[in-house]
């Protein structure tokens, strides 16, 4: 792809549509982790029961089990993507209303359900958008494609997130999460605005077909190896997501204030995070998606070096700088991971494929992590952050098998 082209590919509708349906994606996110631990942590709630209440988010980890209901069933209005992604924002915002009720403290099981449902409804979004954007991109598109979605799914985290914190500081927690649904809302007139895909040939027509076929047509073309992709599809972000299930956390204990931390995280981490990803969809095209994964996910592992030094140092222009580096290097990598589950997905069965591919991803972050706090306390910050870093070393031992250096694509890419 020329320079000419690459830049041509950003002014089309379908990317607009999707940065506007990334916001959607990750309005939801923080509000059942890093900005609920913040809230948890205002109402002095333990660190292990934060820790813990990373499994709120385990239907991200398991929703490729009905994400094949997603590919058989197409809603009657807005066809087979946008229909499920209408109907999955406007209960998100009722959802999210209904945990703005809730009190992390004194109904900690009455919170920790409702929060589960907020999940669940995100995840089944998460399905169906990340499915339109397999359906609607072509190969070539697909490492823009991802960088766009990501610059749309921060801008909700820096609302979610920074923007969040700075109200927390002005007023109650509850009110806080009443804004949040109401921009959920937003997230439907996106989806009514995005452009219907083309047709797919031979939409799955039983569910049988619907369960079964995805998971024969991954193992066609990855073959024995895809075995070790689904490991590393594991494996490859747990050094971040176990710093950054603990961040929040480690950065209020560490005396910064919330308004500190969502200046900060949301603000500056917003836009490092913004420009890593736009860096990583320009670097796809040139180095090939394998090159990425090698080069990203040394960064990755680089980047808590940061929260390690931080820890031994909590200085505020230490964090800046910390916080710099770790966003653009997770923005590196989640442009690059995008467009590996793009490259391993065949239009047909997009919903259920990436949703295995995400849901394993999810598994690490919510579930593989969900000890973090007891560690943390366990070993002190200092070595729990040296600890994360050798979390991630075994992915990056895998990448030979399916996605050697000289290589531009992984074995089993969809053509």
């Amino acid at each position: 792809m020329s320079q000419t082209e690459g830049l041509r590919v950003f002014t089309q509708r379908k990317m607009a549509a999707i940065g506007l349906l990334g916001f959607a994606g990750g309005l939801p996110l923080f509000l059942t982790s890093r900005t609920m631990q913040a809230w948890m942590t205002a109402e002095k709630v333990d660190l292990t029961t934060i820790g813990l209440f990373s499994l709120v988010g385990l239907p991200y980890s398991t929703k490729f089990l009905w994400a094949p209901f997603i590919d058989r069933y197409c809603p009657p209005f807005l066809g087979r993507r946008r229909g499920w992604m209408a109907i999955t924002q406007a209960l998100l915002a009722l959802a999210i209303a209904a945990l703005a009720f809730g009190n992390p403290r004194t109904a900690v099981l009455a919170f920790a359900f409702t929060a589960l449902g907020v999940a669940f409804l995100s995840a089944t979004q998460d399905i169906a958008i990340d499915a339109y954007r397999v359906d609607v991109l072509e190969p070539l598109e697909a490492g823009a494609g991802t960088a766009v979605y990501v610059v749309g799914y921060r801008a909700a985290l820096l609302i979610t997130g920074s923007a969040a914190l700075i109200l927390a500081d002005r007023m109650t927690w509850n009110s806080v999460y009443l804004v949040m649904a109401g921009l959920m809302l937003l997230g439907v007139a996106a989806t009514v605005w995005s452009p219907e895909p083309p047709p797919i040939d031979r939409v799955p027509e039983t569910m049988t077909d619907a369960i079964v076929e995805p998971f024969r047509d991954f193992f066609a073309r990855s073959k024995w190896r895809a075995v070790v992709i689904l490991v590393f599809i594991t494996l490859y972000r747990l050094a971040d997501s176990m710093a950054g299930n603990m961040a929040t956390p480690f950065l209020l204990k560490s005396g910064f204030s919330q308004t500190d931390v969502g200046a900060i995280q949301g603000g500056v981490g917003l836009l490092a995070t913004i420009v890593g990803a736009l860096c990583g969809g320009g670097l796809i095209n040139r180095l090939g998606i394998n090159r990425c994964l090698w080069v990203f996910g040394v960064l990755q592992l680089a980047s808590n070096i940061g929260y390690y030094i931080l820890s031994l140092d909590p200085r505020y222009t230490v964090m800046v700088a910390v916080i710099i580096v770790e966003n653009f290097c997770a923005g590196l990598v989640v442009a690059g991971f995008g467009a590996f589950f793009m490259s391993l997905c065949s239009p047909r069965f997009s919903a259920t494929q990436y949703a295995l591919m995400t849901s394993l991803m999810a598994f690490s972050r919510d579930v593989l992590v969900a000890p973090a706090g007891k560690i943390a306390e366990a070993t002190g910050w200092p070595n729990f952050f040296l600890l994360t870093i050798a979390a991630g070393i075994p992915a990056m031992l895998l990448l030979p098998v399916f996605a050697p250096w000289n290589s531009p694509t992984p074995y089993g890419a969809r053509q």
